[in-house]
C-alpha cells in the first residue's frame, strides 16, 4: 500500500510536536518536511480558531498545492465554515478530540476523496445549501448542478447522440435556442466542446 504524503501545520510548535508523533506512528501515513510540502497529497492545519492568518494560509495552500485539508481546530462559526469549505477544507476535527486514530483516519478519508466532520457541522452545511437553493437557485431557475432545467434536458439528449436540429424537435425548441443554451453551458463553465460538455456533466452526476 502506498503511503499517503501529509505535510503539516500547526501555530503552537509544542501542538505541532504532538501532531508529528501521531501521523508518524502510522505505517500508512508519511510525514513531509516543510520544504517538501509541495508534494503533500494530504494538508493537515491545526489553529485555535480560523484567523485571517489561517483563513490566508488556507487560501494560499488552496491555490498552490491544491490538496485537501484536514483542519483541526477549537471553534468554527458557520461563515468560517463555508470559507473553509471553499479552501479545500474536507475533514474538521475539534481539538479536544484529536487521537492519533481519528487524525489517521480524517488523513486517508481525504486523500480517498472523501470527508469527516462532526454532525453539527453537517447540519450546518446542508442547512445552507437548503437556504442556497431556497433563496438564491430556485428564484433563477437553477439547481445545486448550477444548470437550469432546459439546460439539463439539452445535455441529456446530446448524451442519448440528438443532434440540434433532432434535439429541437424533441424539446419543442427552435433550433438557435437549443444552440443558445449549448453555448451558454460551454462558455460558463469553461468547456471546450459539446463532447466536453457531455462529459463533465456525466462525470459529475448531472445527468
Amino acid at each position: 500500500m502506498e503511503q499517503v504524503r501529509v505535510a503539516l501545520q500547526a501555530s503552537d510548535p509544542l501542538v505541532q510536536a504532538g501532531l508529528a508523533s501521531y501521523l508518524q506512528s502510522r505505517p500508512e501515513l508519511t510525514l513531509l518536511r516543510p520544504a517538501d510540502r509541495a508534494q503533500a497529497k494530504v494538508l493537515v492545519v491545526c489553529a485555535e480558531r480560523l484567523s485571517a492568518e489561517v483563513i490566508a494560509l488556507l487560501r494560499r495552500c488552496a491555490a498552490e498545492l491544491g490538496a485537501p485539508v484536514v483542519l483541526i481546530t477549537n471553534e468554527i462559526t458557520e461563515t468560517e465554515l463555508l470559507t473553509a469549505v471553499e479552501c479545500r477544507v474536507v475533514a474538521i476535527l475539534p481539538r479536544a478530540a484529536v487521537t492519533a486514530d481519528r487524525l489517521a483516519h480524517s488523513v486517508l478519508a481525504a486523500a480517498a476523496g472523501g470527508g469527516v466532520m462532526p454532525p453539527n457541522l453537517v447540519g450546518e452545511l446542508l442547512k445552507h445549501i437548503e437556504r442556497l437553493q431556497r433563496d438564491v437557485l430556485t428564484p433563477n431557475g437553477l439547481n445545486t448542478s448550477g444548470l437550469t432545467p432546459r439546460e439539463i434536458d439539452v445535455l441529456r439528449l446530446m448524451a442519448d447522440g440528438l443532434d440540434t436540429s433532432e434535439i429541437a424537435g424533441e424539446l419543442s425548441y427552435s433550433e438557435r435556442t437549443v444552440k443558445n443554451v449549448i453555448y451558454g453551458v460551454t462558455h460558463r463553465l469553461k468547456l471546450r466542446n459539446r463532447s466536453h460538455a457531455v462529459a463533465y456533466a456525466l462525470r459529475s452526476g448531472m445527468i
